[in-house]
């Protein structure tokens, strides 16, 4: 059935927003979920937490005039409810035949929907080059994405296409703390202008901002090394111009080579070829502080290597991905910060909010990073997770070759990300 299918209930029914519902479990109340889509919807993704009870009960069981026993003693009578589904239709009827059943117990606005429309922003603390870095958060996903911005100029790194206003929005609203910068706002609030929108890679998890962007006037940045996958905005890897120079026709986006330099106020961004995930992955250091990893290594683990050639192209992007490591990344000052574009629930926010971590502290807590090449072959093969769903679509999508609307994008990327190679943490290993 369809959220508009299902009838109003005539008990009244309170709402909760997915923004609020995500405070109560950050501050650590106790939440129980009574959600109720289908089991497989339930299992493939769904919001969980130390202080979330999170119990599946899907909404057809409610559907018949007498609720059958044995569904209510599965839902607690004893503390308050919120009951969720895909879109909010379900789940507010749901909850009305629990009201009338005497339960106490609200709704998620919007549903699942909702709750991937969440994407906030921490300050990277910890970072100590020129200007502000920002991480864009996306809790539904573990999407994360960067906002560097200094002396009235602004760069972001792996931008979601669900969120193109926002980044505008965000950077029309910032103001510059360098004394050039406050020279010319004459204390007005200007904003920042966002100059470049570079991704890491063809992403699989998630549909791209960088072309969107692009088409409001932000320089969209590629990495060359992925163009050959069949990028089809972009030259050809073998012929594109370097990124400081002019773009040859104005529907291609600017590519990004290995050692290529974007300027933001007085920071550097640098392009650093570290294929393995893909063969086109490209990371970005930034000012020398932090390195913009994309999906070659998290916080808690480091990328999979299967979802550009498969299982059988596997062992051979696992071996590439350890050299990119050990030669490109690791090999960067232990206090240089790494940060990944995404996160797992295994993940452990550092002190300022943001899934950022030195180098030196992820060597020290991650074994895979200081094992031979056969052996870490070996791990990162043996237990990677479901991959994302529909990343051939997203892949298609992101490579231009497949065209989609606003809500199929949307729709597209909700779930988990499972970019990483591992179940679980590798960190603490």
């Amino acid at each position: 059935m369809n959220a508009e299918d299902f009838p109003t209930p005539d008990a009244d029914v309170s709402s909760v927003a997915p923004k609020t519902l995500k405070d109560r479990i950050d501050a650590g109340e106790d939440v129980t979920l009574l959600d109720a889509r289908m089991q497989s919807d339930y299992e493939e993704w769904r919001i969980d937490g130390e202080n979330v009870t999170s119990i599946n009960v899907p909404y057809f069981e409610f559907l018949d005039d007498e609720i059958d026993e044995s569904v209510l003693a599965e839902i607690p009578d004893d503390r308050e409810l919120t009951v969720l589904c895909a879109k909010g239709g379900a789940s507010e009827y749901v909850a009305g035949t629990l009201v009338e059943q005497g339960y106490d117990v609200d709704h998620l606005e919007d549903g699942m929907n909702g709750w991937a429309s969440i994407y906030e922003v921490v300050e990277v603390e910890r970072y100590d080059g020129a200007g502000t870095l920002l991480q864009y958060q996306r809790p539904s996903s573990g999407c994360l994405g960067y906002l560097l911005y200094d002396d009235g100029e602004a760069a972001i790194i792996d931008p979601l296409r669900a969120f193109t206003d926002r980044y505008l929005a965000d950077a029309a609203e910032l103001s510059s703390t360098s004394p050039a910068s406050q020279a010319r706002q004459d204390a007005a609030e200007l904003g920042v202008d966002l100059q470049y929108a570079l991704d890491t890679h063809i992403h699989a998890d998630h549909i791209s901002g960088v072309r969107d962007l692009d088409d409001e006037g932000v320089e969209g940045v590629i990495p060359e090394a992925a163009v050959d996958r069949g990028v089809t905005y972009a030259a050809d890897g073998s012929s594109a111009s370097p990124a400081s120079q002019a773009r040859q026709d104005a529907d291609e986006l600017t590519t990004a080579a290995d050692g290529d330099t974007f300027q933001v106020g007085d920071a550097t961004i640098e392009a650093v070829y570290t294929p393995g995930h893909t063969t086109g992955m490209t990371s970005y250091l930034i000012d020398d502080s932090l390195l913009a990893t994309g999906d070659g290594l998290f916080v808690e683990s480091v990328a999979r290597p299967d979802l550009e050639e498969g299982d059988d192209g596997a062992p051979d992007a696992a071996r590439m991905l350890y050299e990119s490591l050990q030669e490109r990344v690791l090999t960067l000052p232990d206090d240089t910060l790494v940060g990944g574009a995404h996160f797992s629930d295994a993940a452990e926010p550092a002190d300022d909010g943001t899934y950022t971590a030195p180098i030196g502290e992820l060597v020290a807590e991650m074994d895979a990073l200081t094992m031979d090449e056969d052996d870490f072959v070996d791990l990162i093969l043996s237990d990677m997770p479901p991959r994302p769903a529909n990343y051939e679509e997203i892949i298609a999508t992101n490579l231009g070759q497949n065209t989609v609307d606003d809500e199929e994008a949307f729709t597209l990327e909700l779930g988990p990300n499972n970019c990483a190679a591992s179940q679980g943490s590798l960190a603490d290993d």
